[in-house]
C-alpha cells in the first residue's frame, strides 16, 4: 500500500465523519440562525476535504500536478469520479457566500442550495469512493 493510497482513505475518513455531521445539521427541522450556521460550517469543512479527497484519490490512481480544486474538479468529472462537474464548480464558486451567515435571508438562501444541490454531490462522491476506502 502507497502512502498516497493511505491519504486518500485516512482523508476519505475525515470526509466521511463531516459529512456525518453535515447531515445531522441538516435533519434538525426548523433551525434557529445558530443552527443554520452550524449547517453551513460542516458543509464548508466536508467541501474542503472532498475536493481535497478527489485530488489524493486521482494521485493515487496516476494523476499529477492537480493542485487547486478547479483543476481537481475538471480532472475528476472528465474521468467520471463525479458526473455533474458543472455543479460541482457552481458549489466552488459560491463558496465565498457562506461567510455571510450573519443575515440571515443569506443564510437561508446558502442553506438552501446546500440542501438542494450540494449535499446531493458530497454524497455522490461518498457513495462512490465508500467500497475502496
Amino acid at each position: 500500500m502507497s502512502n498516497q493510497d493511505v491519504r486518500w482513505k485516512q482523508r476519505f475518513q475525515n470526509f466521511e465523519k463531516a459529512l456525518h455531521y453535515l447531515e445531522q445539521a441538516m435533519a434538525i427541522g426548523n433551525p434557529d440562525i445558530t443552527q443554520k450556521a452550524g449547517l453551513i460550517q460542516f458543509f464548508e469543512m466536508s467541501f474542503e476535504l472532498s475536493w481535497n479527497l478527489m485530488k489524493d484519490y486521482l494521485e493515487e490512481q496516476g494523476f499529477q500536478e492537480i493542485r487547486f480544486p478547479r483543476d481537481t474538479i475538471k480532472t475528476a468529472f472528465e474521468t467520471d469520479l463525479i458526473s455533474d462537474g458543472h455543479t460541482w464548480l457552481l458549489a466552488l464558486k459560491n463558496r465565498n457566500l457562506t461567510s455571510h451567515t450573519y443575515d440571515e435571508a443569506m443564510a437561508d438562501k446558502v442553506v438552501t442550495e446546500i440542501t438542494a444541490h450540494y449535499y446531493p454531490l458530497l454524497k455522490q462522491l461518498y457513495t462512490r469512493l465508500k467500497p475502496e476506502a
